[in-house]
């Protein structure tokens, strides 16, 4: 019994390493984008019928890195996502300027202080006028639960845009 589950651990761990192989070499890895307009992400996002996450995060942050790397990037690939959510994420470090909902070029961190945003990463769920459908998800929490957080969080917010 224990040999054949190690089997299925093995081929399991080796299919997605090939898996993670073939679209590295195929150079197909697809990235979060970074977001360059607000209002142009919430417009995107409206028009798809979809919520926006917006991933809060900055360049030294070890934990963005994470949670980019094991949970968006993963929702990305997997393509169960496509038609639940858009994922963005917004650079807050000093410097980063990115165009407001309104249209105005700001820097980032004011959008950031504007959402109560003072720790990365920082989970947003968005509504096409740029307000939160749904609860944030703040640090990363314990990830065993994290993707969890993360699905909660795009079904509250898809519930709350088809009311």
């Amino acid at each position: 019994m224990v040999k054949q589950a190690f089997k299925f651990i093995t081929g399991g761990v080796l299919l997605l390493w090939l898996l993670g192989q073939a679209a590295v070499g195929a150079g197909t890895r697809p990235e979060v984008q970074e977001v360059q307009s607000l209002e142009q992400a919430t417009h995107e996002a409206a028009e798809r019928g979809l919520p926006l996450l917006l991933a809060f995060s900055s360049r030294h942050c070890t934990y963005c890195d994470q949670v980019e790397q094991n949970f968006l990037i993963p929702m990305l690939i997997s393509g169960d996502y496509e038609d639940r959510v858009l994922i963005r994420k917004l650079n807050i470090d000093a410097g980063v300027m990115v165009e407001d909902l309104h249209g105005e070029i700001r820097p980032a961190r004011r959008i950031a202080d504007e959402y109560d945003v003072d720790m990365t990463p920082t989970l947003l769920f968005l509504g096409p006028d740029g307000k939160e459908l749904a609860d944030r998800v703040v640090g990363l929490l314990t990830p065993d639960f994290y993707g969890g957080y993360i699905d909660r969080g795009i079904d509250t917010a898809n519930a709350v845009l088809q009311q």
